[in-house]
């Protein structure tokens, strides 16, 4: 089976947060199974020793406003392919941010481009190289969809993850014609977001299957209180929306050979991490403790992570005779908070801000207990590398969170299961009932050493989830549960029957898509998600992960227009010695100046009143929501 995976973050070569670690460690999961990957990035600066190696197989004269190249690369046991596009992705700052903290003004035309690109590889492939099916990540990707929907004939199918559904990609619509999307595509079952153009949303809205990255994430999305106002669309999708745990490269995090540790342990020798608990503690300046716990937080410092009510319990905690040491940064607000806690308990509270891989590790190694009291969570990473090194998780009953640490109850603890402890979500009562619980197990070492054990032995890797992965590509690619697509050879294609040749192009799927009766209840959402109150617990009616789907309906396309000048001239261009007849299609896309100005002449005076009332409404939540949530995990 031949992958394409579409993101703007990799590990190890750029990472802002946990979608970089996932897209480096899942084609090599897949890659043990006999699945071949290659993934679809941005030829950032931080990538030109990777690009320098590179083969180029792709050309673009004109990539929204400047000359763009594929290069096909292998690095760190990765097949890359990197878009390498100077004017677009060429720069001092991050991925999506300059040196000043602000987002780049063409983010559109540069997370665009990416999935317009992927649009071209998977219809025309490259290489003599063609995927049976992609995979795009998060709100940068997402657009992919959308292209491949409003192209003719047949198409690989698209799979869309949400590791983070704070994160939308929400721009003008007006840059549509830009963008080379068609104005039909523009409408509340398609890309319009309360008058907004959202990447995201083209993922969930055209792609034949979502996930994410947890099963409780999943249900809490089709909540209004985490569904940042696409519950709606997850509702309609239900039965193609799975969750899918996140896991970590077990070879990186590793206490038996960490060379980031003062000493190495394992479950059956825990005696190193003895050691590294008094390393940890001088190198945070408080005095080492053996006989009481050490809790550790690794974090973005920010109230989603629920850091503020943690902030709050350090009096208490420290009144326990527990010590706190914290490594992160963020919220400007916390950051001072914290630091003061350190000065006011100098013996008992450290404070780093800022990030060290290193340190990092040490934490791990060192502490007792790591503390994650986040508001939600889509997966959580730190939490799954606190298992692997014996350092109980002590965390918010909240989406991969709650799918990941068994809590230490009595019926847990009896049974030797018990690996964390869990409390609710936002509420300092239950936050301190939770610290209190660990202080508590901590002062009954045997049953503690017990819990360390059994953490230790709970599987966190990605073996289990690159099965779900392949079983749901081989559920949307239609294929026996043993059995392989068959990738068509590119230099060398068969001719086709005369059946075959008479025969309506159609794309097939195991996996339904958005109904176009799904409007209505978009609508509705989209009132809520603009302020209106709502008892509704739609979790409970969700189907479950497992549940087999009925068939899709045949796909309908939107009506195509004429392709913006910029991108009619795309080329496949092979590097030598390889040859290729390819030509790249030329992308039809934006409505006319007609097709935006009819559905305004339709509209009343109302309906516009009311329209955008709910945009502003909306636009105030979502900037508040993402002030909270800056990066993915």
């Amino acid at each position: 089976m031949q992958l394409l995976y579409l993101a703007s973050e990799c590990a190890p070569f750029i990472k802002t947060g946990g979608l970089a670690d996932v897209i480096g460690a899942v084609p090599k999961a897949l890659s043990a199974l006999g699945l071949r990957s290659r993934i679809l990035l941005p030829a950032y600066r931080a990538l030109d020793s990777v690009a320098a190696g590179g083969r180029q197989v792709w050309q673009h004269d004109a990539l929204f406003g400047g000359p763009a190249r594929l290069l096909a690369c292998e690095a760190q046991g990765l097949e890359l392919l990197l878009l390498d596009a100077p004017h677009l992705y060429h720069r001092d700052g991050g991925p999506y941010q300059d040196l000043g903290g602000r987002d780049y003004d063409d983010n559109a035309q540069r997370f665009a481009a990416l999935a317009w690109v992927g649009a071209q590889v998977a219809i025309q492939g490259v290489d003599s190289w063609r995927p049976d099916l992609v995979h795009a990540h998060d709100w940068q990707a997402s657009l992919v969809a959308a292209y491949l929907e409003q192209m003719p004939g047949a198409v690989p199918p698209c799979i869309t993850t949400i590791h983070n559904i704070a994160f939308q990609g929400l721009f003008d619509p007006g840059l549509m014609p830009e963008l080379g999307l068609s104005g039909a595509l523009f409408k509340p079952d398609g890309l319009e977001f309360y008058g907004r153009l959202g990447f995201l949303k083209a993922g969930l809205v055209y792609s034949h299957a979502v996930t994410t990255v947890s099963p409780t994430y999943a249900k809490e999305l089709m909540r209004p209180e985490f569904g940042m106002g696409l519950e709606g669309v997850l509702h309609a999708r239900q039965a193609a929306f799975h969750g899918i745990l996140n896991g970590i490269d077990l070879e990186a995090w590793n206490p038996a050979d960490d060379l980031h540790l003062a000493a190495p342990y394992s479950a059956d020798d825990l005696a190193g991490k003895v050691v590294n608990k008094e390393a940890l503690s001088k190198r945070f300046g408080i005095v080492p403790a053996p006989d009481q716990p050490l809790f550790c937080v690794i974090s973005r410092l920010t109230r989603q992570k629920g850091l503020d009510l943690l902030l709050n319990a350090i009096p208490a905690l420290v009144g326990r005779g527990a010590k706190l040491v914290i490594l992160g940064t963020g919220d400007s607000d916390l950051e001072a908070g914290f630091k003061a806690a350190a000065r006011s308990y100098p013996e008992a509270v450290g404070c780093v801000i800022g990030y060290d891989e290193g340190l990092s590790h040490l934490m791990q190694g060192g502490a007792d207990a790591i503390l994650i009291p986040s508001r939600f969570e889509p997966c959580g990473l730190t939490q799954l590398y606190g298992l692997r090194y014996g350092t109980l998780p002590v965390v918010a009953r909240t989406g991969g969170l709650a799918d990941t640490v068994i809590d230490a109850n009595q019926a847990a603890l009896a049974r030797g299961w018990a690996t964390g402890v869990l409390h609710d979500a936002d509420h300092f009562d239950a936050l301190l009932e939770g610290l209190f619980r660990a202080c508590d197990l901590y002062s009954q070492p045997e049953r503690w050493r017990a819990m360390v054990q059994a953490a230790m032995s709970h599987p966190v890797g990605w073996q289990e989830s690159a099965l779900a992965y392949r079983a749901l590509y081989r559920q949307v690619l239609g294929v026996p549960a043993d059995g392989e697509p068959t990738t068509p050879d590119l230099a060398n294609p068969e001719p086709k029957t005369s059946e075959q040749a008479a025969a309506p192009v159609a794309k097939t799927s195991a996996i339904p898509r958005l109904p176009k009766a799904a409007a209505d209840d978009t609508k509705a959402d989209k009132a809520k998600a603009a302020g209106a109150k709502s008892d509704d617990a739609n979790s409970d009616d969700a189907k479950s992960d497992d549940a087999t789907p009925p068939k899709a309906p045949p796909r309908t396309r939107a009506k195509r227009a004429a392709a913006p000048a910029s991108l009619k001239s795309a080329t496949l261009t092979p590097a030598p010695p390889r040859t290729s007849k390819l030509k790249a299609p030329k992308l039809e896309g934006p409505m006319s100046q007609a097709a935006k100005a009819k559905p305004a002449k339709a509209q009343s005076a109302k309906s516009k009143a009311t329209k955008a009332q709910a945009t502003e409404a909306q636009a105030t939540k979502t900037k508040a929501a993402t002030r909270q949530t800056r990066e993915q995990d």
